[in-house]
């Protein structure tokens, strides 16, 4: 009987626990390669980006959040909240942040053509969401 209780919590318990592919926050596209040839101008860095969702029923504030690439390239959220079922574009490039389009500011380009990872932090260093792609194409959807 005891064993048997034991398992049912446990069960509830895994259960509970949020993993990173069910969490709110979520990495939902990779486009790593943008159009044309890969020149470093703002206009091609920016089509480089990762979109984020809020998948989630309420709004999340992602202020201290990062979002970084295997090779340890790290963007930190400015003060940004992110409403329900709402996206945000982080684009590599520079540009005006907004309600849908943040900018990491890179003068060059972070997400490589033949492959790389996705890794989206919350402010503690626990993983929200990651998303890997093997470069076939120019965007992954995750």
């Amino acid at each position: 009987m005891k064993r048997a209780l034991i398992f049912a919590l446990a069960g509830v318990l895994t259960v509970g626990l949020a993993s990173p592919a069910s969490a709110a926050i979520r990495i939902t596209k990779i486009y790593f390669d943008s159009p044309g040839a890969d020149t470093g101008t703002n206009k091609s860095l920016n089509a480089e980006y990762v979109v984020i969702k809020n998948t989630g029923t309420t709004r999340k504030t992602l202020t201290g959040w990062t979002l970084r690439d295997a090779s340890k390239h790290v963007y930190k959220f400015p003060i940004f909240r992110l409403g329900a079922g709402k996206s945000v574009k982080v684009h590599t490039g520079k540009g005006i942040n907004g309600l849908g389009n943040l900018y990491w500011r890179s003068s060059s380009y972070i997400w490589n053509n033949d492959g790389d990872t996705a890794t989206l932090k919350r402010k503690n260093g626990t993983i929200s969401s990651r998303c890997s792609y093997s470069g076939a194409g120019s965007y992954k959807i995750c």
